[in-house]
């Protein structure tokens, strides 16, 4: 018997069609409609990493210096995600949309995690480790903090303007 055949008059357990993508009803349900998301995220992150770009041309840093300009983004980014949060959750009904368009599209695109990675990456190779450290260490402060500055202030203008 090949391995995990049944054995002949074993009986097996029956499958949910709800759950078993080896269905193809099930495969089309779960694929319908992600072609618009898929869409609208491109969108959004072509504009977000042309706002990037954007950024890098306004304020170069030297090659070997600290990235100012990533760390920038990066922050900026965090606190717009953290407004967009609030206002798609506690005030705006938005459109099924706006949250990949902008939340995981264009700040997707602008924020960039992976350039700060590979910035972490030269640092340690350039002989540098305490300075990747240190980015490392500020770009997470910086990030968090700013989101979560953003989603309280954002929440505490919104108590304010229901006054």
């Amino acid at each position: 018997m090949s391995k995990g055949a049944q054995p002949p008059g074993a009986a097996t357990e029956p499958t949910d069609p709800d759950l078993d993508l080896a269905v193809p009803a099930r495969r089309r349900d779960v694929t319908r409609g992600l072609g618009p998301v898929v869409a609208v995220v491109a969108l959004g992150g072509a504009i977000g990493a042309c706002a990037r770009y954007g950024a890098s041309l306004m304020w170069t840093t030297r090659p070997g210096s600290f990235p100012w300009t990533t760390l920038l983004v990066n922050g900026v980014g965090c606190a717009v995600i953290g407004v967009f949060m609030v206002v798609i959750t506690d005030v705006w009904a938005a459109h099924r949309l706006v949250r990949p368009f902008f939340g995981t599209g264009v700040l997707g695109g602008f924020t960039t995690f992976s350039t700060y990675a590979v910035d972490i990456q030269k640092f340690v190779a350039a002989g540098q480790p305490r300075t990747g450290l240190a980015y490392l260490a500020l770009t997470l402060l910086v990030a968090l903090t700013t989101v979560w500055s953003a989603v309280w202030l954002t929440r505490r203008a919104l108590m304010w303007r229901q006054r």
